[in-house]
């Protein structure tokens, strides 16, 4: 699991995607949709096949590690999920190692498992931090709650106000130098994570009632 305080920027190497249609030509149906590579000196520093690095929010399992960079594979479920089948030679990420059972919980329990994309539609700087509305379908609102957590592209961040159609949180001067948000104009996606608390709870309220 993370935590969400993103430990560094990483810098995306390569998106290959075996053919267009996400299956690699001569080669069966299980192969991966894409190929990730990042550069990151600090993520790779400990870094071995089979281990978890957060892209942008995204648990993805490192096949090798080379000159400062990890490559992963990216199944078809995570592009259609999440923002990182938009990655371009580049572009900046924000990268977490998984937390090693002797870590701080500096953030909140975060899976990595992305549960959709929301959009940034407003932003307003303020003395030392930045106010974002992001909006969001109804699908993932519904488990952010005012004051409570949520991981937006990998970070942890508390909700400022909440909507049926959106939500809203600050930035404090730190997270706006160390990670991707900083740099956020509207229109752009991240990838939300809600309390995963929230969904197990409805989980079992719903099977309660279907008793």
């Amino acid at each position: 699991m993370f935590t969400g305080i993103v430990e560094e920027l990483g810098s995306v190497v390569a998106l290959v995607r075996p053919d267009g249609d996400g299956a690699a030509s001569g080669t069966d149906s299980v192969a991966p949709d894409a190929v990730l590579t990042v550069a990151g000196p600090l993520a790779t520093s400990d870094a071995r096949p089979g281990d978890s690095i957060a892209v942008d929010g995204v648990c993805l399992t490192v096949t090798s590690v080379a000159d400062g960079a990890f490559v992963a594979e990216v199944m078809p479920e995570t592009l259609r999920r999440t923002s990182l089948g938009g990655l371009v030679p580049g572009a900046r990420v924000n990268l977490e190692r998984a937390l090693p059972a002797n870590g701080r919980l500096g953030g909140h329990v975060v899976q990595g498992h992305v549960d959709g994309v929301a959009t940034l539609v407003g932003r307003t700087p303020g003395p030392r931090w930045d106010d974002l509305e992001f909006a969001a379908p109804a699908a993932l609102t519904r488990y952010v709650a005012e004051k409570g957590s949520v991981a937006l592209s990998g970070v942890s961040l508390t909700v400022t106000w909440v909507s049926d159609d959106g939500f809203g949180v600050s930035l404090i001067p730190t997270t706006l130098a160390a990670t991707t948000l900083g740099g956020l104009v509207p229109g752009d996606a991240v990838n939300v994570e809600v309390d995963v608390l929230a969904k197990y709870v409805e989980r079992l309220m719903a099977a309660g009632v279907a008793r």
